[in-house]
Formats: structure tokens, C-alpha cells, sequence
């Protein structure tokens, strides 16, 4: 490669820099309001009273409350994530105070727009069943068509939803990628000399991008052949960071239980942090039980939900591998940090 493309290549790995500006304040922004004025306008509404009374169990559960439950798949995707920030704190400045104010920042301008567009489509929705059966195979592009009446307009702000679903893809691959990375280079993956090669003045690790993003690639395309083998994959998705979570909360509401202050930070929850601590952690261990559960009682081979199958040879996979290798090769970060004092 010559030294011009070398540097143009370098660049345009850079700009990747200013993502989150373009993604977040201009695109996503515009977005929201330009679907959000479209079903305020001209979408029919329901009655409040319709809205607020009408509760069904169709998939046979008994129960409207368990049937919620099982049905938690997807508003938790919306609550997952806030820890993305933490894979990208090597890249920061100051990440210490910067981080934990961002994550905050991120929840709480998430969950009131996403509070507002969830009112939106409840009341904005229209015939439940007849959307879901839309030949597009997406609810939302049946709900906008119905707002409109107009193919063109459909088109035209169904493609601005597609264009942000994939900023938010890309936002996932890099910070996937990051923590891809620094698990490599703690040595705690196969393959991880090369994972966590980063190149001289490239600034990002490039070959964790790539198979993080050629891996997510492939993965998409089992929708094609199987919709029901995607939901599982989504599913074993969820409960993984679920876990992650559970296991991580679990660690500090223990540690504030002892006699030993906290070390000092930058950010704190003070004396509602163990309270906050077991709210979260309640939470989050209903819904990480929840995903376990498939859509219907009774359910065939085709509609099993295989998710704990899946979940158990991971774990015992990743069992397997730390036992046999990983322990000899994976330094903890917390080892290094212990170095230098």
C-alpha cells in the first residue's frame, strides 16, 4: 500500500471519531421529530380509555401479568447498552468523570424520547392485528403507511429509519469491537495476538472492527433462513449482558454492604447507591429469567425458545476454555493497575 493511500486510509479510520456528534445530535434528532410529527398530525387516534383499558393474553398464558412478563424481550433491548461507553474509555479524556455523567445523560434522554414515541405509537397504532400481519414483515412501516396514506412518504421516512438503524449498527460494531479488544489483549480469547494488534498511528484496533463487524454481518443474514434461530441469537444477546450486569451490580452491592468505605471517585451514588444497587439488580434478574420463557405455553420444537440450551454451552464452553488455557494466558486489568502502586 502507498504511503498516500496508507495516510487516506488512516483518516477515514479517524473520522469514525465524529460518529456519535453526526449520529446523535444532527441525524438521530431530526429523525425522531420527523416520525414523531408525522404520527401526531396525521395518524388516526384512539381513545384514551380504549388505550388504557384494553389488555389481552393471545398467546394463552392465563395470566395478562405473566403474559407481560414473557413479552419484556423487547422493552429491555431499549434499557441494554448504557455500558457501551465504558468500552471506548481508553479513548477518552478524563474517562473517570467523563463516563459515568455520560451514561446518565445517555439513559435519561433515551428513556424520556423513547417514553414519548412508545405514547405515540399506543395511541397512533391503529388495528393491532393488521398491522402485525403487514406483508413488509415491519409494524412500524404499516404504522407510518397508515399516518400517510402515501406510498412515496412511507418510503421516503421508513428509509430515514433504516438509514439511522444503521449509525446505530455501526455505533454497536465499535463499541463491540472495543471490547473485543481489550479482552484480547488481556488474553483472555483465542486468536488474541491478533485481536489486539493495533497498528502505528491508526489509533483504533482494526482487526477487531473487522471481525467484530464481518461477524454481526453473517449473523444477520440467519434471519433469512430462519427467523425463530435470529430471535434465539438475539436472545442469548440479552442474556449475556443480563448476566454481565447481574454479576457486576451483585459485586458492588456486596462491596457497600462491607465496613470499608468505597474508594474515592469522581462520580458517586452516595447513600442511595445500595438502594439503587437492589432495585437494579431485582429488575434486571426477573427479566434475565423471563428470557428464558417461550412465547407460548406448550410450545412446539419449531416455536421452543432455545435460549437456555444455547446459554449453557457458552458457558460451558467458556468453562472449558478458561480452564484449559485461558487462566494461563489472561491477565486481569486489575493485576496491571496493582503494579503500579
Amino acid at each position: 500500500m502507498c504511503a498516500k493511500s496508507q495516510d487516506l486510509l488512516v483518516e477515514n479510520v479517524v473520522l469514525l471519531l465524529w460518529l456519535g456528534i453526526f449520529h446523535v445530535g444532527i441525524f438521530v434528532v431530526l429523525a425522531f421529530f420527523a416520525v414523531l410529527v408525522v404520527l401526531w398530525v396525521l395518524a388516526p387516534r384512539a381513545p384514551a380509555k380504549e388505550v388504557l383499558t384494553t389488555f389481552e393474553d393471545k398467546n394463552g398464558w392465563g395470566n395478562k401479568g405473566l403474559a407481560a412478563l414473557v413479552g419484556i424481550l423487547g422493552p429491555v433491548v431499549t434499557l441494554i447498552g448504557s455500558d457501551s461507553a465504558c468500552h471506548l474509555s481508553e479513548e477518552l479524556r478524563n474517562a473517570a468523570w467523563i463516563l459515568p455523567r455520560s451514561m446518565v445523560a445517555t439513559a435519561v434522554c433515551n428513556y424520556v424520547l423513547g417514553f414519548i414515541m412508545t405514547i405515540t405509537l399506543v395511541f397512533t397504532i391503529g388495528d393491532l392485528d393488521t398491522v402485525l400481519a403487514t406483508p413488509t414483515l415491519q409494524p412500524y412501516v404499516a404504522v407510518i403507511h397508515n399516518a400517510t396514506r402515501s406510498y412515496g412518504a412511507t418510503v421516503t421516512l421508513t428509509s430515514v429509519v433504516a438509514i439511522m438503524l444503521v449509525f446505530c449498527a455501526v455505533n454497536s460494531v465499535t463499541t463491540s469491537s472495543r471490547q473485543l479488544y481489550a479482552f484480547a489483549r488481556d488474553g483472555g480469547l483465542p486468536f488474541s495476538p491478533f485481536l489486539s494488534r493495533v497498528r502505528d498511528g491508526w489509533d483504533i484496533p482494526l482487526n477487531a472492527v473487522t471481525v467484530t463487524m464481518v461477524v454481526a454481518a453473517l449473523v444477520s443474514l440467519i434471519i433469512i433462513g430462519s427467523p425463530i434461530a435470529f430471535s434465539i441469537i438475539i436472545s442469548i444477546v440479552l442474556t449475556g449482558l443480563m448476566s454481565s450486569y447481574i454479576v457486576v451490580i451483585a459485586c458492588m452491592a456486596h462491596r457497600r454492604r462491607q465496613p470499608e468505605p468505597l474508594p474515592p471517585a469522581t462520580f458517586s451514588l452516595g447513600k442511595y447507591g445500595l438502594a439503587i444497587n437492589l432495585i437494579a439488580l431485582a429488575f434486571i434478574s426477573l427479566a434475565f429469567v423471563m428470557m428464558f420463557f417461550p412465547p407460548a405455553p406448550n410450545p412446539t420444537p419449531k416455536l421452543m425458545n432455545w435460549n437456555i440450551v444455547v446459554f449453557s454451552c457458552v458457558l460451558l464452553f467458556s468453562s472449558v476454555y478458561y480452564h484449559f488455557q485461558g487462566k494461563y494466558t489472561y491477565k486481569a486489568p486489575v493485576e496491571f493497575v496493582k503494579k503500579d502502586y
